[in-house]
């Protein structure tokens, strides 16, 4: 049987680089409350939609040099946000652990599978169109994998992605966001009072 944790498991970090400038917040026991700056609109719409279908209260403030482009935003916000979801969910005592979906949107259906493992391992099998999505600026899909192999090594999760069908560009990278944060609200739950692992640890 499920039980809500005792503390609320929240975190905030800060990351610094010549690059980049990023503040992040998260309580994992939140109503989906998000509040994304990231100079990237298609990507702030992918971080809401984070926050929103996880139910995690959500700041995301990022500041990068966009003049060269979004690459070293959207990892440095995958190695921030990663490692604020490791410092919330602390020694995961009592959680769920395991988690899988598969999500669609429209024609697009995008599975994941998810383990709080502790061992950094993506899986990332997904063929785009092509297309860059015509946002301002332009969002170029492939740092799409960027960004989650960035998260999975920061937060030392394990994460399958894999794209049964699609054709637009957009809507396979928004069944993605979906379908992870609807595994990490699934894995994060708290139902017990014990660490679901043999070894001891996570």
């Amino acid at each position: 049987m499920s039980s809500a944790p005792s503390t609320r498991r929240t975190a905030a970090y800060e990351r610094s680089t010549k690059e980049t400038e990023i503040v992040i917040a998260l309580d994992l026991d939140g109503s989906g409350a998000t509040d994304i700056e990231t100079g990237v609109p298609f990507f702030g719409h992918m971080l809401d939609q984070l926050g929103r279908h996880g139910s995690f209260d959500l700041k995301v403030h990022a500041d990068g040099d966009l003049e060269i482009d979004a690459h070293h935003t959207i990892e440095d916000v995958g190695i921030a946000l990663g490692e604020t979801f490791r410092r919330a969910w602390g020694d995961k005592k009592g959680v769920r652990r395991f988690a899988s979906n598969t999500v669609p949107l429209d024609e697009a259906a995008v599975e994941i599978v998810l383990d709080l493992s502790g061992r950094p391992y993506l899986h990332y099998e997904v063929d785009f169109p092509g297309e860059k999505i015509l946002s301002d600026p332009p969002f170029d899909p492939q740092l799409v994998e960027e960004f989650w192999r960035a998260f999975v090594m920061a937060s030392g999760i394990t994460l399958h992605i894999v794209m049964h069908r699609g054709r637009n560009t957009h809507h396979i990278v928004e069944a993605t966001f979906k379908g992870v944060a609807r595994a990490l609200r699934d894995a994060v739950r708290i139902e017990s009072d014990t660490l679901p692992s043999t070894k001891g640890t996570l």
